[in-house]
């Protein structure tokens, strides 16, 4: 017989949870307990368990995102048609909304299921109907109406595609967004140095001309106490990226890296860059098994153009992905232009979701996902002979 249970905390997760054969540190006890601890105060995570009998068979992860306006849109404009759509949008967003994924980090990061012990179809059908009870308990408990449901961050070649029956049966609708951006690691490369030797003289010499402009920088890892010492340092460093984002859904909680490198320890790594002792920037990337998951950086604007940090930030992600034998880095979304500069492509993602209310507000919806995250023209960089 095929059950749920529903989750409100890691502690409470079955002993089974992390003995499923999945290969993704984002469904694993140490990173949801640090999820749990430093959220952003607008995300609550909920665990979804699917059992075959008393075996578990499948998993979820499901966030409940509470929107409003002061935390979608960070920049104003002054702009009058800007305005009134941020309002309109604000009225079709506003309020909660259900993602099976985790909405801190590009890619399927929600679910998981043994294909040998459940099918596809029924796994989906079970989680949805997972989802649509913690909308009711949500109603009951907060006096919150789900507004929105979300299934995020599919490849083009998951076999989530496949069940178009259970998409058209919930009413959930595909859209395309921002690829994520996916550096590759040549077998042709042992080391970083020969990755900078394949690249042909217009990005070697750009290269070189950005390791130039760093020269007085000092880059450095952080360990757990420096973290927590530095908390408000890389918090607001954070923050000036963060900002950048026309339309952002969460704003970090001030311990969140304190709290992934206390649970995830090695396999989560933070490095700082230093001008005269002086904490600048910093980037943050996950051991994901054989990818590394570039994760959140910041850094000051005033000394970015000067120091081309952000390009050599991506410049030291990839070339620490060489060096410790990953085969792939994942960039994330955003940036693209910049990213496939230094040898990441472009990799299709599509998402499902529906609004709660009508039909005519699913309309106005699919506008709404092109606005907060267009799938925008860009020219693809090719830097290697």
């Amino acid at each position: 017989m095929i059950h749920f249970k529903l989750y409100n905390s890691v502690t409470d997760l079955p002993q089974t949870w992390d003995e499923l054969s999945v290969d993704d540190v984002f469904l694993k006890t140490p990173f949801l307990k640090a999820l749990e601890l430093s959220s952003p105060s607008n995300i609550s995570t909920y665990y979804l368990a699917v059992f075959s009998s008393e075996s578990l068979v499948g998993i979820a992860i499901v966030q409940r995102v509470e929107m409003y306006l002061e935390d979608v849109f960070r920049r104003t404009s002054n702009k009058f048609f800007k305005r009134i759509g941020k309002r309109l949008i604000s009225k079709i967003v506003k309020g909660n909304a259900l993602i099976v994924g985790n909405l801190m980090h590009t890619g399927q990061h929600g679910l998981y299921y043994n294909s040998e012990d459940i099918s596809q179809e029924v796994f989906l059908n079970t989680l949805s109907d997972g989802v649509n009870q913690l909308a009711r308990q949500i109603k009951l408990n907060y006096g919150k109406t789900i507004r929105i449901i979300g299934f995020k961050d599919y490849f083009l070649d998951d076999p989530i595609h496949t069940c178009d029956n259970f998409f058209q049966k919930e009413n959930l609708y595909k859209a395309q967004v921002q690829p994520n951006m996916i550096f590759r690691v040549s077998e042709a490369w042992t080391t970083s140095e020969d990755y900078i030797k394949a690249f042909n003289k217009k990005y070697r010499r750009r290269y070189k001309t950005a390791r130039k402009k760093s020269v007085d920088i000092e880059c450095k890892e952080l360990q757990l106490e420096t973290i927590e010492l530095l908390s408000d340092e890389l918090f607001q460093l954070y923050l000036y990226v963060s900002n950048k984002a026309g339309v952002n859904s969460f704003k970090l909680n001030k311990q969140h890296f304190y709290n992934l490198k206390f649970q995830l320890k090695e396999d989560f790594k933070v490095y700082g860059y230093f001008l005269n002792n002086e904490l600048i920037g910093f980037y943050t990337f996950i051991n994901n098994y054989n990818q590394l998951e570039t994760y959140f950086l910041g850094y000051n604007p005033e000394l970015q153009h000067q120091h081309q940090m952000y390009l050599n930030m991506l410049f030291d992600m990839a070339s620490y992905g060489i060096d410790h034998n990953y085969k792939q880095v994942v960039f994330a979304r955003t940036a693209m232009e910049i990213k496939s500069s230094i040898g990441a492509k472009p990799h299709q993602m599509y998402i499902y979701l529906k609004h709660t209310n009508s039909v005519i507000i699913n309309t106005i919806l699919r506008l709404v996902v092109k606005y907060a995250n267009p799938v925008r023209e860009w020219e693809e960089r090719h830097p290697f002979q």
